[in-house]
């Protein structure tokens, strides 16, 4: 098991590597064009579509997981929640959102959504630790 800042420090490493992740597929980095689009003001992008497309929305939605991840993280803190629980939530969250990530990139729908719900389970877990 993790500890919780083990879990929150390595949350956030994944939630920069899928967004670097959708920013590079999106933009072909590994093109001229892609590389000058990369380091350009992104005016006329077009829509990313395929695991392009997938691994930009997973890392939208791993900023949206984090906001809640990092609000009940800060109130564990603060409030001293239960630590093994706290610890098993934020495993739960981080080992989930990876799983997450690998799923939608490959493409498989019903699972990407049941994994979703652990993730969001772990979030749960934390919060309930410290009421």
């Amino acid at each position: 098991m993790l500890t919780a800042v083990q879990a929150l420090v390595f949350s956030t490493a994944l939630t920069l590597i899928m967004l670097l992740t959708g920013s590079t597929l999106r933009s072909k980095m590994w093109t001229a064009e892609g590389l000058a689009a990369g380091f350009g003001n992104r005016e006329g992008e077009t829509k990313a579509e395929g695991v392009a497309g997938r691994a930009d929305r997973a890392a939208n939605n791993m900023l949206e997981g984090m906001v809640m991840f990092i609000a009940v993280m800060v109130a564990a803190r603060y409030e001293g929640g239960h630590a093994a629980r706290v610890e098993l939530g934020a495993t739960v969250f981080f080992y989930a959102r990876l799983v997450y990530w690998l799923v939608y990139l490959a493409g498989i729908p019903y699972l990407r959504t049941a994994v979703w719900g652990v993730s969001l389970a772990g979030i749960a877990i934390i919060g309930a630790a410290i009421l």
